[in-house]
């Protein structure tokens, strides 16, 4: 997995993160726990007479093992091999000593085993401790059974089954044992796999989190190319007024003063707006990432020509195109027209036309309607749907590319865009645009 990609963890050799502190609390907790419950269960036992093995030492000996065989589970995450080995010999202590009960030294036997199998690092060390313990298990209950069988068999009172009642007390003994060793083993090797298998899933979020990011950084800069091509165009007309009106100006400066002035007038009105438009588009670049730019959002050559840039006349074209049999899309103009400057009408353009594209393509619509306000606070473009409203990409379920596309448009003229669900279904764009573009505009209209 490595040699494919240098970047992805070799899972195969993944270790667990040490634990936090608050976990090694946690395992302080649980051997306090243990620890009395050790302690309640030897002074029930020894006061109820029923002794594991028939007799025990003093209550204060059989104390201080339980408690000694407890103590290590402190810090069975932090040294799980070191905890399972002291476990160990102290289990095999506390059952050579006969302590009144032995329920709780197995409990804290399992814990150790299951501690290695979960919290090791390192999984072949992991691997052979608990099998050597488990091995050392079984050999220490071999040597019991030998005691069984070379001394005299003890009375069974009340035996009625089929089988020997020696055979069936091996056969139970083993079968408890195996049941009680293989568990611990397997709730160790569960519980690490389900650690991996989380830390894998981290990763790959983390990894889809980065990828989404730059592709959302590659089309932010595609983006931003598209609109300063297209207000390239539009500011070189701009440019060109302004040449020829001071050309102009300049022929008729001595012969006619009026006419001369007219022109300079249209001239001024006409570098405000442009400088107006530059600077939108100059503070939308200035946040371009430096990261993250796709190789396509990077070729475009120097000489490349561009088609006339559409305006708010070409709507009316774009919509028709957009209408199909199974697809009713109105157009409506409301206020009193004024003109606007190309690069605002440009915009206004580019917004219907990523709006429309994707109603057609995601959106499952029957019925849209696009509306044009010509409003006192400046112009309003609002596109409605009747589809599936927040499933649509722009919207929720795809990328998101087309929505910052449209902010990026609206962000050069200083506008706002509102873009969500309808209440009723559907979904509805809308892109405001300020006064200031109509106050500009009208101006050096009246200027010229």
């Amino acid at each position: 997995m490595a040699s494919e990609n240098p970047a992805e963890p070799a899972w195969q050799r993944w270790r667990r993160p040490l634990p936090t502190p608050r976990q090694q609390r946690n395992d302080m907790l649980v051997a306090l726990a243990v620890l009395a419950g050790a302690a309640f269960t030897i002074i029930l036992v020894n006061s109820m007479g029923l002794l594991a093995f028939g007799g025990a030492p003093s209550l204060g000996e059989q104390l201080v093992l339980s408690a000694a065989v407890t103590a290590p589970l402190a810090l069975r995450r932090r040294f799980p091999v070191a905890t399972l080995v002291a476990v160990g010999i102290l289990f095999i202590v506390v059952q050579a000593r006969h302590i009144g009960d032995n329920l709780v030294p197995s409990i804290a036997l399992f814990l150790a085993i299951y501690s290695t199998g979960a919290w090791e690092r390192n999984r072949t060390v992991a691997k052979w401790a608990r099998v050597g313990v488990i091995a050392a298990m079984f050999a220490w209950l071999g040597v019991g059974v030998v005691e069984l069988l070379v001394t005299p068999a003890p009375d069974f009172p009340g035996a009625s089954g089929p089988l020997n009642p020696v055979l069936a007390t091996l056969l139970y003994g083993l079968a408890f044992n195996v049941l009680f060793f293989l568990s611990a083993y397997f709730f160790g090797e569960l519980a690490w796999l389900s650690a991996r298998r989380q830390a894998e899933l981290e990763h790959g979020a983390e990894q889809l989190r980065r990828s989404q990011e730059e592709n959302m950084r590659g089309a932010l800069v595609a983006e931003r190319l598209r609109i300063a091509r297209d207000l390239h165009d539009v500011v070189a007309h701009h440019v060109s007024v302004m040449g020829i009106q001071a050309g102009a100006a300049r022929r008729v400066l001595d012969s006619d003063p009026g006419l001369a002035r007219t022109a300079l007038d249209t001239v001024e009105e006409t570098a405000r707006t442009a400088i107006g438009e530059l600077r939108g588009l100059l503070g939308v670049l200035r946040a371009e990432p430096s990261e993250g730019t796709s190789p396509a959002a990077q070729e475009t050559p120097a000489g490349a020509s561009h088609e006339a840039s559409p305006g708010l006349d070409d709507l009316p074209e774009l919509v028709d195109r957009a209408r199909s049999a199974s697809l009713d899309v109105t157009f409506a103009v409301y206020g009193e027209r004024y003109p606007v400057s190309d690069g605002l009408a440009l915009s206004v353009y580019r917004v219907v036309q990523e709006a429309l594209t994707n109603v057609v393509k995601h959106a499952s619509a029957r019925i849209v309607e696009v509306r044009l306000r010509y409003l006192g606070t400046g112009v309003e473009v609002e596109i409605t749907d009747d589809g599936r409203g927040a499933l649509s990409p722009t919207k929720g379920q795809g990328s998101g590319l087309g929505l910052v596309g449209m902010r990026e448009r609206v962000a050069v003229h200083g506008g706002e865009l509102e873009a969500g669900p309808r209440r009723n279904g559907g979904y509805r764009v809308r892109a405001s645009f300020p006064e200031s573009s109509r106050r500009r505009v009208t101006t050096g209209a009246e200027a010229r």
